[in-house]
C-alpha cells in the first residue's frame, strides 16, 4: 500500500435524486437513486463497485461523471471541483473522464462504421486534424485487439466481445485519466468475459488508467478491482482492499453478499446467510439505516439514526453501529 498514492477523484456527501411527477406534473416524491456517498478513487487503482440490482451503482458512476448532475454533494477530479462546471466546460474535461457501457451493442450507432463513431470522438473534441484522424483511430483499434480492416465495417457485423473492444477504443481514444466500466462484461460469454478483463488490466498498465469496475460477479470484481465498494439502496455501505474485504466483511450485507458466492472447493462448506424481507423502494427507504428492515443484527438505535462511515482498520471502511464504541459498550 503506497503512501505517495495521489487522489484522482474524490466525492463528498454525493446525493442523486429523481423526481416523481404526480398530477398536472407536480412533484410529489423523490426516487433516492444515490444518498449521501462519500467515494475516493486513487491514480492507477481499479474501484470495483457490487450490490444488488437498482442499488444505484451506475447511477453513482454517470453522477462521477456528471453525465447526470448531483442533487448534492461535491465531486473533485485531479484537484478541481466540478460540481458546478458548465456543459461547455464540462466537455473540455470530458476527454479525461470516459465510459464503458454495459451493452456494446445499442451503445453504438448502427448506422456508422467503426471509423466513423472513432473519429466522430476526435471531430468533438478536435483533438487533432482531420487527415490524422484516421492514423489515430486505425491505432486505437489496435491497441483493443482489433484489425485495421474493421475500421470499415458496421457494429453488427461484429460479435459481442468485439463490439465491446470497440466501445473501450471509443472511450480510450481520447487518452482519458478516468474510466467508468458500467458492468462491461455482463453481455459476454465467460471465455470473453476473460479476454475483456484481460485487455482491461493491460491497458491500465499501458496508459496509466484508473478504473470504476461496476459488476454483480463476485469472481470478476475480485480479480480486476485492488479495491472495493458494497452499495445497498443508494449509501456505500463498506470500502476495503479486496484481500481484506474478502478475507473479513465487517457489514452485515457484506456478510450476507459474500456468502450467496459459490464456493468452488466442494470441501468447503459456506454458511449461508438468507436476508429476511425484499429490498425496500428508494422512493421511501427506512430511516435510520438503510439495511436495518433486514438485518439480523438490527438494534433500537439503528432505526433511528444514520450509521457514519468508521475506518475499522486501514483504508478498511465500514457504516455500521455494530462498530460504534458507545453501543458496542453499552
Amino acid at each position: 500500500m503506497n503512501e505517495e498514492r495521489k487522489i484522482l477523484l474524490e466525492a463528498e456527501g454525493i446525493k442523486k435524486y429523481f423526481p416523481v411527477a404526480g398530477t398536472l406534473g407536480k412533484v410529489v416524491n423523490h426516487v433516492k437513486a444515490v444518498d449521501d456517498v462519500l467515494i475516493r478513487l486513487y491514480k492507477g487503482e481499479t474501484m470495483g463497485l457490487v450490490g444488488e440490482t437498482g442499488c444505484g451503482k451506475s447511477t453513482l458512476g454517470r453522477t462521477l461523471l456528471k453525465l447526470t448532475d448531483p442533487t448534492a454533494g461535491k465531486i473533485y477530479f485531479d484537484g478541481e471541483d466540478i460540481t458546478d462546471y458548465s456543459e461547455s466546460k464540462m466537455r473540455l474535461m470530458r476527454s479525461k473522464m470516459q465510459m464503458v457501457f454495459q451493452d456494446p451493442y445499442t451503445s453504438l450507432n448502427p448506422r456508422k462504421r467503426v471509423g466513423q463513431i472513432l473519429e466522430e470522438v476526435l471531430s468533438i473534441h478536435k483533438i487533432c486534424d482531420r487527415k490524422d484522424r484516421m492514423s489515430v483511430a486505425m491505432d486505437t483499434l489496435r491497441k483493443v485487439g482489433l484489425r485495421p480492416e474493421h475500421y470499415y465495417r458496421y457494429p453488427h457485423e461484429f460479435s459481442g466481445g468485439q463490439r465491446q473492444r470497440i466501445g473501450l477504443a471509443r472511450a480510450l481514444i481520447l487518452n482519458p485519466l478516468f474510466v467508468v466500466c458500467d458492468e462491461p462484461v455482463s453481455a459476454l460469454d465467460v471465455s470473453i468475459q476473460a479476454q475483456i478483463i484481460n485487455l482491461l488490466q493491460d491497458l491500465q498498465r499501458d496508459c496509466n488508467l484508473t478504473y470504476l469496475f461496476i459488476a454483480h460477479d463476485m469472481s470478476v470484481v475480485k480479480y480486476i478491482s485492488t479495491r472495493i465498494g458494497v452499495m445497498y439502496l443508494g449509501h456505500l455501505l463498506e470500502q476495503a482492499y479486496t484481500d481484506d474485504l474478502f478475507g473479513m466483511p465487517m457489514h452485515p450485507y457484506t456478510q450476507a453478499l459474500f456468502s450467496a458466492v459459490p464456493e468452488t472447493n466442494p470441501h468447503i462448506r459456506k454458511t449461508r446467510i438468507v436476508l429476511k424481507g425484499e429490498v425496500p423502494s428508494p422512493l421511501n427507504p427506512p430511516s435510520g439505516c438503510v439495511f436495518h428492515t433486514r438485518c439480523p443484527y438490527a438494534m433500537p438505535i439503528c432505526k433511528t439514526v444514520p450509521p457514519c462511515q468508521k475506518e475499522i482498520s486501514r483504508d478498511h471502511f465500514v457504516s455500521c453501529h455494530l462498530y460504534d464504541d458507545e453501543v458496542s459498550q453499552g
